[in-house]
């Protein structure tokens, strides 16, 4: 079996095997097939496509390209949440703990954040002391003890995606439906989870902005999952304003916190309880969604999902009296400045990518790898789509280190906002579910 033959298939539009497959990526992971081939063939794969079969068969390639986590001896089944990234994306502070309090092991490997998306990591990491970065014997421990883990991806898990996206990102490949897909399901099915429950978003604060891609995303990734012998659903949500009404690290923790004392914004609750039922009701907890409903409303109004979250926090080293008084725990930022609306009218535009790049431009991001976040800085919005505002009423308030900076987002912020005369629907939040 030649590399050069494997690419020249592709390239012409036919199905690549299961061996093909699997020769080529093992290959490219141990260093035997050169970057150029590589690059090659993802450029064939981006113009070619690849069949629901073949982007599965790519899948469990790269899963198996390194170490694979086995929680089976652990608990059964596992669960994890994946959201493809968004602006004030917090559910895994607050659906984790719900689903753990209800009842169900949820074990998850997150991100960090890079460009205007922020990372799970990068939140949790606002609470003093917490780490993400756990062995595989302290994974497992911790999933057994109290049902609830989120870490950082060892370099062992999925070598051949990490190689793979490095080289797709300087080739002009990675928009390809199968390459994404197969990236975000093998880390996925390399982490032991059994059952799935995948947030798609799309819209300007997403990186799949067109609806029609987002399910197509969506699809694939399901359909790999049930290729896979794995129970996979997925949701299409939208990002065409923040989630709730939090951007940046520790202002999101201080809002998933909320929510788990039954105080959080309507659209970011709902969502995390729909989520979570849903989870419930995949995982076998529960007969239905609407009995999956009760149970994670019930974790949530008793104070248990509160526990479990300040649990899981002492079990990372962090500081577990932020779950009582978050306030006094994490870290504010010098300066707040608040943002008037100058002009009446209905919210007709609250765009959620200027809010993630102006929290980036903060501190709160990383424009590169490597990048210190100040966790800190953000925004906390206090008006969104189809909320009437008169000219002079506060639309958010900005945390920044300095006058200057808190200024500078401001006269961005302002570009983000568009008025109506008329009253304005707010965007459905779900936009499509995929079983």
């Amino acid at each position: 079996m030649r590399a050069v033959d494997i690419i020249a298939k592709k390239r012409d539009g036919l199905e690549l095997t299961t061996e093909e497959i699997d020769f080529f990526i093992q290959g490219y992971t141990r260093g035997e097939i050169p970057d150029y081939q590589a690059a090659a063939w993802a450029m064939a794969v981006l113009l070619r496509g690849m069949t629901d079969r073949e982007v599965t068969d790519l899948t469990l390639s790269m899963a198996h390209s390194g170490e694979t986590l086995d929680l089976s001896d652990v608990v059964r089944p596992v669960a994890d949440k994946h959201s493809t990234g968004g602006v004030g994306d917090k559910v895994t502070l607050a659906l984790a703990p719900i689903v753990a309090a209800a009842g169900q092991p949820i074990g998850k490997m997150s991100g960090r954040g890079l460009g205007f998306s922020g990372g799970t990591l990068d939140k949790l990491e606002s609470i003093p002391g917490w780490r993400a970065e756990l062995t595989i014997e302290e994974f497992k421990k911790q999933l057994a003890d109290i049902g609830i883990v989120v870490a950082g991806q060892t370099a062992e898990l999925a070598p051949a995606d990490k190689k793979l996206y490095a080289l797709r990102d300087v080739t002009a490949t990675v928009p390809s439906m199968a390459l994404i897909a197969s990236s975000i399901m093998s880390k996925k099915l390399a982490a032991g989870a059994d059952v799935i429950l995948l947030d798609v978003k799309t819209g300007n604060g997403a990186f799949m902005e067109i609806l029609e891609d987002a399910v197509e995303l969506a699809r694939l990734m399901v359909a790999i999952g049930k290729l896979s012998g794995r129970k996979v659903a997925a949701r299409v949500t939208d990002m065409n304003q923040p989630l709730g009404l939090a951007v940046g690290n520790a202002l999101e923790v201080k809002e998933a916190i909320a929510t788990l004392k039954g105080e959080g914004p309507a659209d970011f609750t709902e969502l995390i309880l729909t989520e979570a039922a849903h989870l419930l009701q995949m995982c076998g907890r529960v007969d239905s969604v609407e009995e999956g409903r009760s149970r994670v409303e019930e974790a949530l109004a008793s104070g248990r999902a509160l526990r479990k979250f300040q649990m899981f926090v002492a079990y990372q080293g962090g500081d577990p009296r932020v779950a009582d008084d978050p306030d006094a725990i994490l870290a504010a930022a010098p300066v707040v400045l608040p943002l008037t609306s100058p002009q009446s009218g209905y919210l007709s535009q609250v765009r959620a990518r200027t809010f993630g790049e102006v929290t980036v431009k903060l501190g709160g991001g990383r424009e590169k790898k490597g990048d210190l976040i100040d966790h800190r800085v953000g925004v906390v919005l206090r008006a969104k789509i189809g909320d009437r505002v008169d000219a002079g009423d506060v639309l958010c308030d900005i945390h920044a280190r300095t006058e200057a900076e808190a200024r500078a987002a401001a006269e961005e912020l302002l570009t983000a906002y568009a008025w109506s005369d008329e009253p304005v629907t707010p965007p459905a939040l779900i936009k499509k579910t995929i079983e």
